[in-house]
């Protein structure tokens, strides 16, 4: 009968073959949910039969007293009996089906989290984390409560109502099953009518409610444009009304609410009413004993009091299959990057990169990569520079396979990168990416998460070349520090250090170092390219650059610009050429000194 006043908003159209689609997760755990069912069953026999030892207790007080001790006191005992199993065998219930409701939870919770890691780079930079976790969130939750809905409030219901009715039709007139039929077919339909009618109601309050308080959190968090411009008095205004809306909107919520419990109630105590009239003149008539009309009694509000939270069930149920809906549209998203049915692993010796004739547009009418054609042969340095928006990290996103070439192919070591495992390809390229996120977990994990088997020894080399060990020697937990979360309690240098321990700790056979040293001043920078230089040696190293000073000492030079290959060559070569090259390197030099210097 309490329909509760709170609840999400809801969407449109629920599609109720959701519940279909948990039936797989539900099924791996069959034996635990078909003893759950039969403890439900045990129980609600337990329940029924407590207004029929009732029955007997005031029957046999009824008769002579030759049995007013014996009998009573049996039928009190059983009375009890019934009472406590039915609440111990329901507990018993529970128990069993937890595990199956967690269980279903966590493996349907990895499910989404893998599919979601198979899910490509576009998807994940189209859609914001928050509401991503929010959908994933409310999923798992709308599962818990349907899961718990079905075992704990519907299924319960009916196997209720089955047993009632049954005792009815064998035991008494067939007038009590209509009566009971009837009673209930008009309480569920008037519940789910006026729940939905006022699920508007509902969602008008929860968007109020939201409306109110992300006005009063905004105008906080705006606290000094505030003092700014004496606008207290205005903040005041349009949060009191959109209080009073707010007030509006609770308030037909709540008249609602009241509509669904009276109506509710009405149902209850007219159909009660009705068959206590009929058994009374049937127990005056003798066709019935006041035992048995003490049982329909019972029998009948054993009956409506699980119905009395019928609204607030099928309005939190309809809810639940929206939200999960909403994770399983998830689950059914397809990843636009996928491996070929065929796909073989790229070979372990497999080495050197080359684009061939490699065009790439994110979107068709605004083209990134025009016929970019180059090779980085086997244990070479090449380097590719140019201004912002040449397409240069898109390179590095192409080879990592984040997406796929709209036209030409790459290949690793004369291996088309589309006809390998991304597993395999991956396992081959160390990334020192240009924005580097670290875990909120401890320094020593953060660089181990470059290769999780890796011993404490690998670790601390790793971190020798990246020139961390001096900071870390200095803080008091050392390599046990927790880094904050994000990587918030570190420097922009200090991360891109553990960036890069953590790609040499992967020993990969190609190393990409995308803007690697952009965080870091010209000293440690200069430390870090020795590092590389050396680390890189007879390694296969793709270098994508800002900052011209990181690339003398390649092989070559590729200058970008407007998605095209414009010039190439070594740092020596470009500079003789007066090109894009030379002033990107004159200007840069003038910038870092001040002067000319060439």
């Amino acid at each position: 009968m309490h329909d509760m006043m709170y609840g999400s908003v809801q969407r449109g159209n629920v599609d109720w073959k959701v519940l279909g689609k948990l039936l797989p997760y539900l099924w791996q755990f069959r034996v635990r949910v078909g003893l759950a069912l039969a403890l439900l069953i045990i129980s609600k026999l337990a329940n029924v039969g407590v207004p029929v030892s009732l029955k007997y207790i005031v029957d046999s007080l009824d008769t002579s007293l030759v049995a007013v001790v014996a009998v009573p006191i049996a039928m009190v005992v059983a009375y009890g009996v019934l009472r406590f199993s039915s609440v111990a065998f329901g507990e018993l219930r529970d128990a069993v089906f937890g595990r199956v409701a967690e269980r279903t939870l966590s493996r349907l919770g990895l499910t989404v989290f893998e599919h979601l890691h198979r899910l490509d780079l576009e998807y994940h930079l189209s859609r914001k984390t928050g509401g991503l976790s929010r959908d994933i969130e409310r999923g798992t939750s709308g599962v818990s409560f349907l899961l718990r809905s079905l075992v704990f409030s519907v299924v319960p219901i009916l196997v209720e109502v089955a047993l009632v009715i049954g005792i009815f039709a064998f035991q008494f007139d067939l007038v009590f099953v209509w009566i009971t039929l009837f009673a209930v077919v008009i309480y569920i339909l008037f519940s789910v009518v006026v729940t939905n009618w006022r699920t508007g109601y509902v969602r008008d309050a929860n968007l109020k409610d939201s409306k109110a308080n992300t006005r009063a959190i905004d105008s906080l968090l705006n606290y000094e444009t505030v003092k700014y411009f004496n606008n207290e008095a205005y903040e005041s205004r349009l949060y009191a009304d959109n209080l009073l809306e707010r007030e509006q909107a609770k308030v037909k919520n709540h008249l609602s609410l009241a509509a669904l419990n009276s109506g509710q109630a009405l149902i209850i105590a007219a159909s009660i009413a009705v068959m206590m009239l009929i058994a009374a003149y049937q127990v005056q008539d003798g066709r019935m004993t006041l035992g048995d009309l003490a049982m329909i009694n019972g029998l009948m509000i054993q009956v409506f009091i699980p119905l009395n939270a019928l609204g607030f069930v099928y309005r939190e149920m309809k809810r639940a299959l929206a939200d999960v809906e909403g994770m399983f549209d998830i689950l059914e998203l397809k990843p636009a990057i996928m491996d070929r049915a065929d796909a073989d692993s790229l070979p372990a010796l497999a080495d050197g990169i080359e684009f061939n004739n490699v065009s790439f547009a994110y979107h068709p009418d605004r083209p990134i990569l025009k016929n970019v054609s180059f090779r980085v042969p086997a244990g070479k340095k090449v380097a590719i520079v140019g201004p912002s928006g040449a397409g240069k990290s898109t390179i590095a996103r192409l080879l990592f396979r984040f997406y796929e070439t709209s036209e030409g192919r790459i290949l690793i070591g004369g291996y088309a990168i589309g006809e390998v495992t991304q597993d395999s390809l991956r396992a081959a390229i160390g990334v020192v990416p240009q924005d580097t996120v670290l875990f909120n977990d401890t320094l020593r994990e953060n660089i181990r998460y470059g290769r999780p088997d890796a011993c404490e020894q690998e670790i601390l080399q790793a971190s020798e070349h990246a020139m961390l060990s001096d900071f870390i020697s200095k803080l008091p937990k050392g390599y046990d520090t927790m880094v904050g979360e994000r990587g918030l309690k570190v420097s922009g240098g200090e991360k891109q250090r553990i960036a890069i321990a953590r790609a040499l700790l992967k020993k990969p056979r190609i190393f990409l170092f995308d803007e690697a040293t952009s965080s870091l001043d010209s000293r440690t920078e200069q430390g870090i390219n020795k590092s590389l230089q050396s680390i890189a040696h007879n390694h296969t190293t793709l270098v994508i650059a800002h900052r011209l000073s990181t690339v003398v000492d390649c092989d070559e030079i590729l200058v970008l610009e407007d998605g095209q290959i414009v010039e190439r060559g070594s740092h020596r070569e470009l500079l003789q050429k007066n090109g894009r090259y030379h002033d990107m390197w004159q200007v840069q030099m003038q910038s870092e000194s001040g002067t000319g210097v060439e």
